[in-house]
């Protein structure tokens, strides 16, 4: 395996915002990187990680899903606009020649354009523990509101995990973990209540915590691997071989 650039070229895909993002740009202020943020792509005009990523001299993109979408009519579960848009992103994206894409808050799901464009290279940063499998085999907590899934069904502690991005979402190897978020007690009496909305609200503030306490950390303990070669993905089976799987 050829050993990656120093520093990696890492570029960073969001939506409405970023959680992280400190994180990622400090590591490129280190005096010997390992990796440095190249580019970022947001899609939505209004993300909050705008004036920081101007700040640090990022080149940024407001690719905007939902403008683009409007305008050809289609709605955002299209999968043919979606394909159109990725083809777009990857345009963007190949000008500044990263070696690994990095979703923090992402709300789209990739298609094959930037699967293929960046294949075995895509990370993303999913806030439920994806090593927890069900009956089937395949990770119990996927989608959007994983953490809500979580709690309430019973999950006394809940960690974030950063997966390498395949076709299926939320199905990628688990790269690194975060440390567990303990489930406060409250939701138990809670859900004898029969209090779904306490329970809700505990889940939306748990995974507030999750995010700002652990993201950051495990994007770049992802990003290190990459830029140490401790990653290596089997392209066929869309396996990942981990040097050393870590927890944050």
């Amino acid at each position: 395996m050829l050993m990656p650039r120093r520093p990696l070229r890492v570029a960073l895909l969001c939506s409405r915002r970023a959680p992280g993002l400190e994180r990622l740009l400090a590591a490129g202020r280190e005096p010997e990187p390992e990796y440095r943020l190249v580019a970022a792509v947001t899609t939505c005009a209004s993300c909050e990680a705008l004036p920081m990523l101007a700040a640090a001299g990022v080149p940024t993109t407001v690719h905007d899903s939902g403008l683009f979408h409007a305008a050809r009519g289609a709605r955002l579960s299209d999968r043919r606009a979606r394909r159109a848009y990725d083809m777009e992103t990857v345009a963007l994206l190949s000008p500044h020649r990263p070696d690994l894409v990095v979703l923090s808050s992402y709300l789209l799901v990739l298609s094959e354009p930037m699967l293929t464009a960046f294949a075995g290279r895509i990370v993303n940063v999913h806030d439920s523990d994806l090593t927890v499998v069900g009956r089937d085999g395949t990770p119990r907590w996927r989608g959007l509101r994983s953490t809500r899934d979580a709690i309430a069904g019973g999950a006394r502690e809940t960690r974030s995990t950063v997966h390498l991005v395949t076709a299926e979402v939320d199905m990628g190897p688990a790269l690194v973990r975060s440390q567990p978020f303990p489930v406060h007690p409250m939701v138990e009496h809670a859900r004898g209540w029969g209090r779904k909305d306490i329970v809700s609200a505990y889940a939306y503030a748990h995974r507030e915590w999750m995010m700002r306490a652990a993201w950051g950390e495990l994007l770049d303990r992802a990003a290190r691997m990459f830029a140490r070669g401790e990653i290596v993905v089997l392209q066929r089976t869309s396996e990942a071989a981990v040097g050393a799987r870590a927890e944050a």
